[in-house]
């Protein structure tokens, strides 16, 4: 079995559209998190959400590829230049070498909305033109990257909820880990517009805390009412470990293991204690490492009643008395979908290369259940040197990354 590294990563997010930004806003305890003035008039019950910036992709792209991408293959277009850049991975050496693409991503609302709006009005499917279909389909991401890159190697999108950033880390660690692949690009996007959320804020999901919406993402909190909905996309390079230090690139880590279950309840949006259990410990396991060799575990905890208490009751099976610290950086992000997974692996490497540990922010009083927890309540400065971080979703899906510095 080989040895998989990091090379590079990229972040688009709320908290910012670089490396550096968002590291500032980490260290800060900054959130990113604010009001959509169009959500109430379009029938929502809350307007909160992520505030991500809208690239400005003409020039950089051509405008024949720029018709097909969808909203979230625009952000992770972004992120995955940072991440080529970092990992020293230029034109030429992607022309030259098989790199493959592997991406979170579990739908695509606004293209098919529009298209219908269209059609009901027109019935003519000749307006609708080449560039629907490819902003329509949950592989827009992966299709998209693999077009504008050249990449030549395994191609296809992980679509499993809110694990999907991670599910798609972990299966190009394990692609890269038994020889089948030296390089892949990896990560996770999220769609941002109104569309793509109304289906959630059906389900009451969301917090109405709209009078404070730099406090309405309270992970692990008494008084919490709801996630608040984000986005944007986070991309990571994963490579083999002698592919790498061959072609003299810099490693930011290694990733060590990969924990995955599935909850097997039979309430489509009951989570599990047992079930993120099975995820931690499998990723502990395939590691090689005890839970006292973990330093910081970044929790999925969206700020809703039900997930951060079964999920602080599995992490108090597993740490309590532990020196690890515990935070969720959704408190500053609001829950990010389909890409937290892997944002919040970009989120803890920053952390990791710079030596903090990012606050829990919005824990004022802490439920029952997180009580025993050693949360990170303000920033930690601190050395971090292994990480476990936790992504589940509905349908009981569960993933759990550990990331070691090397």
């Amino acid at each position: 079995m080989r040895r998989v590294v990091i090379t590079g990563m990229g972040i688009w997010s709320c908290l910012g559209t670089d490396v550096d930004e968002v590291k500032e806003s980490l260290y800060k305890g900054k959130s990113g998190i604010g009001i959509d003035e169009t959500r109430i008039p379009y029938g929502f019950q809350s307007s909160l959400t992520g505030i991500v910036r809208k690239p400005e992709l003409k020039g950089l792209i051509d405008r024949h590829l720029r018709r097909g991408m969808s909203e979230e293959a625009e952000y992770a277009y972004m992120a995955s230049r940072q991440a080529f850049e970092m990992a020293s991975v230029d034109e030429d050496y992607l022309t030259s070498n098989e790199i493959g693409c592997l991406f979170g991503n579990d739908s695509s609302a606004k293209p098919v909305i529009e298209a219908e709006a269209i059609m009901a009005e027109k019935h003519d499917t000749e307006l609708l033109g080449q560039s629907f279909i490819f902003q329509a389909m949950n592989s827009t991401v992966t299709m998209n990257l693999s077009t504008i890159f050249h990449l030549k190697g395994i191609n296809f999108t992980v679509s499993a909820a809110c694990a999907s950033g991670s599910h798609s880390i972990g299966l190009a660690y394990m692609f890269i880990k038994n020889g089948l692949q030296d390089m892949i690009l990896c990560g996770g996007a999220q769609e941002t517009n109104f569309y793509s959320m109304a289906t959630f804020d059906a389900i009451g999901a969301f917090s109405r805390r709209m009078s404070d919406p730099a406090g309405a993402s309270r992970p692990f909190d008494r008084d919490r009412d709801g996630l608040v909905p984000s986005g944007g996309a986070a991309a990571l390079v994963l490579e083999d470990y002698e592919h790498a230090v061959k072609r003299g690139a810099h490693i930011l880590a290694e990733v060590t293991g990969y924990g995955f279950s599935s909850n097997g309840t039979a309430v489509i949006s009951q989570p599990s204690d047992e079930g993120c259990v099975r995820a931690m410990q499998r990723a502990i396991d395939d590691a090689g490492i005890s839970t006292d060799d973990i330093d910081y575990i970044n929790a999925h905890a969206t700020s809703t009643r039900q997930g951060d208490m079964y999920e602080a009751i599995a992490l108090d099976r597993l740490f309590h008395g532990k020196h690890a610290l515990i935070s969720s950086t959704k408190g500053m992000t609001g829950h990010e979908c389909w890409m937290s997974g892997a944002s919040e692996i970009v989120y803890s490497l920053i952390m990791m290369r710079n030596d903090f540990v990012a606050p829990n922010i919005n824990l004022e009083n802490r439920d029952e259940y997180s009580r025993p927890l050693n949360l990170a309540e303000k920033t930690v400065d601190t050395e971090v040197s292994t990480v476990l971080s936790n992504s589940f979703g509905f349908g009981g899906t569960n993933s759990a990354l550990i990331i070691k510095k090397i």
